[in-house]
């Protein structure tokens, strides 16, 4: 049998040794990562090569507001207070939303060279391309209210203005053909209000809701209009937006061009005829089913059936 005695003594000299030898480890490993970083006072890690007098503490600013804004070459009437209140409000609220702001930089800059030129050829102002940006972040979502693609498009407004949406084919993901639906219900929107910025809030509430409010409360200026919420705030989101990515040095930020997101090359095959397998059809055309649905989201299916007389355009990284 084990003496008690000396089986506790034999303990306790086990864990001196194991405690010794971890202390002895410990201040090796922090010399070996003090060549690598520095423990700050404040018990922060540092880099080694940091250089402290560029470090200061983290601030929250408040921006100064523009002196004039406008919408479309209308002018915002930054004379009234609650109008430079809600600008105020947005401005800030995109300013200090750090990561979607930087990627609707980056992805404005892949998709405003398209959208740009489809404004213009349907005489609708270039500052509507700020639109889809506050819609979906440029981005083929799907909202609650089941609109789709970057311009937010519902199946019923999508088939009025011209888009095909089948179990198949679902156009409004189709950031062209979307753009070019939007344009034609942009301008009928102009033909009723005959301002820009009234069609603006209409692509939010309906051309009927913001007719009601005009007539119901007997003026003519958005900006005077007392409306829900959502298009309450819609025209000065867009207007932000607008302020930001034309200034964004700014309001802070700091993206570098090669930090953008570039139009990719592609090219183009027109079909005539059924695809039975979109995946085999990729794969004959030199690329693969994901980078077939990157540039060609409207295709809904792993089908594509062709009616007679009918002709799909299907782009293929170049």
């Amino acid at each position: 049998m084990i003496n008690s005695k000396y089986f506790s003594i034999g303990i306790s000299l086990l864990t001196l040794v194991i405690v010794l030898a971890y202390v002895r480890y410990a201040d090796q490993k922090m010399k070996s990562y003090e060549n690598v970083n520095r423990v700050m006072e404040d018990g922060s890690i540092a880099p080694a090569d940091l250089d402290e007098s560029l470090m200061q503490p983290s601030m929250a600013i408040s921006f100064d507001l523009p002196t004039s804004a406008s919408f479309s070459g209308e002018a915002v009437p930054m004379e009234l207070p609650d109008v430079r209140e809600r600008l105020d409000k947005e401005l800030h609220i995109n300013t200090y939303w750090h990561n979607n702001t930087i990627f609707l930089m980056k992805r404005a800059h892949r998709w405003f060279p398209q959208i740009e030129a489809i404004l213009k050829k349907n005489n609708i102002p270039d500052d509507f391309k700020y639109l889809p940006l506050i819609e979906s972040g440029l981005m083929n979502d799907i909202s609650p209210k089941d609109a789709v693609g970057f311009w937010q498009i519902v199946k019923s407004a999508g088939k009025e203005n011209g888009l095909e949406i089948t179990d198949q084919v679902d156009e409004r993901y189709d950031p062209v053909k979307a753009t070019e639906a939007a344009c034609r219900y942009l301008n009928k929107a102009y033909k009723k209000f005959g301002n820009w910025t009234s069609v603006a809030a209409s692509y939010n509430r309906g051309m009927g809701g913001i007719e009601r409010a005009i007539e119901n409360q007997n003026v003519s200026s958005y900006y005077d209009l007392y409306l829900n919420d959502e298009t309450a705030r819609y025209v000065f989101r867009i207007i932000a937006c607008k302020e930001i990515i034309e200034h964004p040095v700014k309001y802070g930020f700091n993206v570098k061009e090669s930090h953008l997101y570039n139009p990719e090359p592609l090219r183009y095959v027109t079909v005539n005829e059924t695809i039975p397998d979109l995946i085999a059809f990729a794969q004959k055309n030199g690329t693969n089913y994901k980078l077939l649905k990157r540039h060609n989201p409207w295709l809904r299916d792993e089908k594509l059936v062709v009616k007679k007389g009918k002709s799909y355009r299907i782009a293929l990284p170049a």
